[in-house]
C-alpha cells in the first residue's frame, strides 16, 4: 500500500476478491411501467424450506427479489432443494442442519460468492445461524439470531453471548468500509411500536431489556435499520405466531431487519414487508422484508 496508508483487513481483501462488480450478471426486473428497477434484498425464516417451497417460490415469482436471505430451513446439506431454485433462476449458499435453524442465501441470475460459513468467537458453536457472501456487489450476511427461550436459563445466556459475537463481528465489517447489509430474524422486538398492543409477551426473551439493548448497541455501531429509515412510525410487522388467531387479528411482532453500513444507507430507495405471502396455504409464520438499492 501507499506509505502512510492502512493496509487492507482481511474482510477488505476478501470482499474485494470476492465481489463482483454492482450489478454484474443481476437480471433486470422492471415495475408495471416497464421501469428498471434497483437492486431488492430480502429477508424471510421460511420455517421448513422443503414443506413450504410451494409458497416460496410463488413469493419469487411474484416479488423477483435479487438477493433473498433465509433462515430456519430446517434441512440437512443434502436436503435443501439448489436443483428447484436453480429451475427459477437461483443460485444459492445455504449451512443446512437437520431439524433445526439453517441459513442460505440466494442470487437471482448470479452466483453468490461466499466468504465466511460461520459466526467467528466460538469454535464450540455448532448450530447453522450465519453465512456470509459477496453478490452484486454487496457483502450480505444471513443471520439466525437464537431465540433465547425460555428465559432466564442457558438458551437465554447462549442468545446474549451469539449477540455478542454478532456484534464483534459486525464492528469488524464496519471497519472495513464496505457496502454490507445485515439481514435476517434477529428474533429480537426492538420498541413497544414494533409489536401489537399486549403484555402476554412481557416475559418473552424477544422483549427483554438486554436482547433490545444489544440491538440498540448494534445500531449505535452506525448501522441503519432499513425498514424505519423509509417507515419511521409505521406499524410494521414481519411474524404473526400459528397460536390464538394471531394472524387474522394482525397481532404481529417485528423481528425481521435488514440493517445498512453507512457506505450503502444513501443508496436506499424503498423497503416494506410482503405481508401477503403470510396469508398463502401453509405459510411460515413470518413474511418477507425487503430494501430496494439504487444500482
Amino acid at each position: 500500500p501507499p506509505a502512510g496508508s492502512r493496509p487492507p483487513s482481511a474482510t477488505e481483501r476478501g470482499w474485494r476478491t470476492a465481489t463482483p462488480l454492482w450489478g454484474a450478471g443481476r437480471r433486470a426486473r422492471s415495475n408495471a411501467g416497464g421501469l428498471e428497477q434497483g437492486l431488492k434484498i430480502a429477508t424471510f425464516n421460511i420455517n421448513n424450506i422443503n414443506k413450504r417451497f410451494a409458497c416460496l417460490a410463488t413469493w419469487l415469482g411474484e416479488a423477483q427479489p435479487d438477493i433473498v436471505c433465509l433462515q430456519e430451513l430446517k434441512a440437512s446439506q443434502d436436503q435443501f432443494p439448489h436443483e428447484q431454485l436453480r429451475e427459477l433462476d437461483y443460485q444459492a449458499l445455504w449451512n443446512g442442519q437437520k431439524t433445526w435453524n439453517g441459513v442460505a442465501i440466494l442470487s437471482r441470475g448470479t452466483a453468490p460468492l461466499q466468504t465466511m460459513d460461520h459466526l467467528p468467537g466460538d469454535a464450540s458453536d455448532l448450530q447453522s445461524r450465519y453465512l456470509e457472501a459477496a453478490v452484486n456487489g454487496v457483502l450480505i450476511a444471513c443471520i439466525y439470531l437464537p431465540n433465547g427461550n425460555p428465559q432466564p436459563g442457558p438458551k437465554f445466556d447462549y442468545k446474549l453471548k451469539w449477540f455478542e459475537r454478532l456484534i464483534s463481528r459486525a464492528a469488524e465489517l464496519r471497519k472495513a468500509n464496505i457496502p454490507v447489509v445485515l439481514a435476517g430474524d434477529f428474533n429480537v422486538v426492538p420498541a413497544d411500536a414494533d409489536i401489537y398492543p399486549t403484555r402476554s409477551w412481557d416475559n418473552d426473551a424477544l422483549l427483554q431489556p438486554e436482547s433490545r439493548a444489544a440491538f440498540r448497541r448494534l445500531l449505535g455501531q452506525g448501522w441503519t435499520d432499513g425498514i424505519r429509515a423509509i417507515h419511521p412510525s409505521s406499524t410494521i410487522y414481519t411474524y404473526w405466531d400459528y397460536k390464538r388467531n394471531r394472524w387474522p387479528r394482525d397481532a404481529g411482532l417485528r423481528l425481521d431487519h435488514l440493517l445498512l453500513s453507512a457506505k450503502i444507507k444513501r443508496r436506499l430507495l424503498s423497503a416494506g414487508v410482503d405481508r401477503w405471502v403470510r396469508g398463502l396455504p401453509n405459510a411460515s409464520d413470518h413474511a418477507p422484508a425487503w430494501i430496494e438499492l439504487k444500482d
